[in-house]
């Protein structure tokens, strides 16, 4: 007798069985074993009770139903026949705050153990994690959606102590299509918080070299975030969505270094006055265009040795308040971006500051509100001034030039999902060309028995002779049907067409392969949860 469990298929030694299928919802249970009877609860029910009367027109032999074919007549048959999808469980700046963001957040040596305790949930067969400062984003291909998405958010809850209720508050799920969609667009910096910036690719990128070779970093999902990254890389390339600044501090080094001789920041003394949120910002961002030195006025310097410590092999000269006024005037450069509610620079002063010889105009960029730098400085001939609404201009340009660039962004996105699920799609073929050659195999290894048996006493060179030509005669006719599975662009094939020969072969020969693939994939999961 043969009873489902969970999709698991257990063989009971019983003699002649008396079966009964209560069909009402219940949740996936262990097998149960009470006197005499055995009780299997997967979404119908199923109880097999011994019973010795043989002649009871109730009994069934064990040959001639399983509960597995009552389940294909049953409303259990949505479970059976529900097939894998990708999807993504996640939560983002989008819908959480941050409190409960960095709750969830994954530390990256922790990645493969998080791959490997959500692939040893019960429905969760490949599994990815997307941990950074604005998401937390979880991909796994599930065996069943619903039953998927609940055993993760439930991990999700253990493994940081918020309540399941509260992460359902500021999750969101999508599925197949959806998800490959999403991934691309992050990817591709379409869905973060500065549209195309290009940290998020690199993540991307971590997440394949960290988790390549993990077991459960598999075919679907791995495929998935490795697409994500061409996808990433192509949108860059052919929109140049990255290009031109959106913040005020980018926008300003990038401003200088346009106004400066060669572009290059090698070429000029720079002056950042002010280590605070904006002026860090300011620094990093010089560092990113390649400049190795600077000096960096502060009224303390435990800032300025927080900042670096930060940048390596960068030249951070600290030097007090006191100092600003001869510090400016032995630079070219001067950022400004401290708290003052006073002009730090007057017309004056600087009129006052000796004349340059790498370029004609001492370069103030003012990044502060209220102002550092008096208005009337603009007026020297030795001086250029430039404000924060300066910049504004040119933030709100670049933002408005990325806009245009994110809607030709989506074009490509749209072609590259078609391929991807295309690609997905295909893969629904390699069981049944599986099965399709386990079946022909087993008849020719029963007919080539049978045919030595009746041939009686055959030689060795016989016996090769004889399995050679059933073997050959095995795969030229499985050849026409295995051409008639592969996506071959030379035959021009569609893969509408090849899911449609699938689908034919499954029904003439019996494959039956949706069904005994998740079998098998629940039976794997529970003989590793039983080990």
């Amino acid at each position: 007798m043969m009873v489902v469990s969970s999709g698991v298929v257990h063989n009971l030694a019983y003699a002649p069985l008396h079966l009964r299928i209560d069909l009402k919802p219940v949740g996936v249970r262990r097998l149960i074993s009470v006197k005499g009877s055995v009780r299997v609860n997967p979404r119908c029910e199923v109880a097999v009770e011994r019973n010795d009367d043989v002649g009871s027109p109730s009994l069934v032999k064990t040959s001639s139903l399983s509960a597995l074919e009552a389940l294909k007549t049953s409303a259990g048959d949505r479970y059976t026949k529900e097939r894998s999808g990708v999807m993504v469980i996640g939560l983002s700046f989008h819908t959480a705050p941050v409190d409960i963001r960095e709750k969830l957040s994954i530390p990256e040596a922790q990645l493969p153990q998080a791959i490997s305790e959500l692939c040893a949930l019960n429905h969760i067969e490949e599994a990815a994690v997307l941990s950074t400062c604005n998401r937390m984003e979880i991909y796994v291909v599930a065996l069943s959606q619903h039953r998927g998405v609940k055993e993760v958010t439930e991990w999700m809850s253990k493994v940081s102590g918020v309540p399941v209720s509260e992460i359902s508050k500021h999750q969101f799920l999508l599925h197949n299509k959806d998800a490959t969609k999403h991934l691309f667009e992050v990817s591709a910096g379409l869905d973060s918080l500065v549209l195309g910036e290009g940290q998020i690719l690199s993540q991307v990128k971590h997440v394949v070299k960290v988790a390549q070779g993990v077991p459960g970093f598999d075919r679907k999902i791995g495929g998935l975030f490795k697409h994500a990254i061409t996808v990433g890389k192509r949108v860059r390339t052919e929109t140049k969505i990255s290009s031109g600044s959106v913040s005020v501090s980018s926008a300003a080094v990038e401003l200088a270094q346009m106004k400066i001789p060669e572009s290059s920041y090698d070429s000029v003394r720079v002056l950042v006055v002010g280590a605070g949120k904006m002026g860090k910002l300011v620094i990093k961002h010089l560092v990113a265009k390649g400049c190795t030195k600077m000096v960096v006025v502060n009224r303390t310097e435990d800032k300025v040795n927080t900042i670096r410590d930060e940048c390596k092999n960068v030249e951070i000269i600290y030097q007090p308040f006191s100092k600003l006024l001869s510090c400016a005037s032995e630079s070219d450069v001067i950022f400004t971006c401290t708290a003052s509610e006073t002009p730090l620079f007057l017309n004056e002063q600087v009129e006052t500051f000796p004349t340059l010889t790498s370029q004609s105009q001492r370069m103030f960029i003012d990044i502060s509100v209220p102002r550092n730098v008096e208005a009337c400085v603009s007026d020297l001939e030795t001086a250029r001034v430039y404000n924060v609404d300066d910049l504004k201009e040119v933030v709100e340009a670049n933002k408005e030039d990325r806009s245009r660039k994110a809607a030709e962004a989506q074009l490509i996105i749209s072609e590259e999902v078609q391929e991807f699920e295309a690609w997905k799609d295909s893969l629904e073929t390699v069981p049944t060309l599986k099965k399709l050659r386990a079946y022909a195999e087993r008849v020719r290894i029963c007919e080539f028995e049978k045919c030595i048996e009746k041939m009686g006493d055959l030689t060795k060179k016989q016996k090769v002779a004889i399995h050679g030509l059933s073997k050959g005669i095995v795969n030229k006719l499985l050849e026409g049907p295995m051409q008639h599975l592969r996506s071959d662009e030379n035959e021009g094939r569609s893969l509408d067409e090849i899911l449609e020969n699938m689908h034919a072969l499954n029904r003439i020969f019996g494959l039956d392969t949706e069904i005994s693939i998740l079998e098998e994939k629940i039976r794997s999961k529970m003989e590793k949860a039983k080990s």
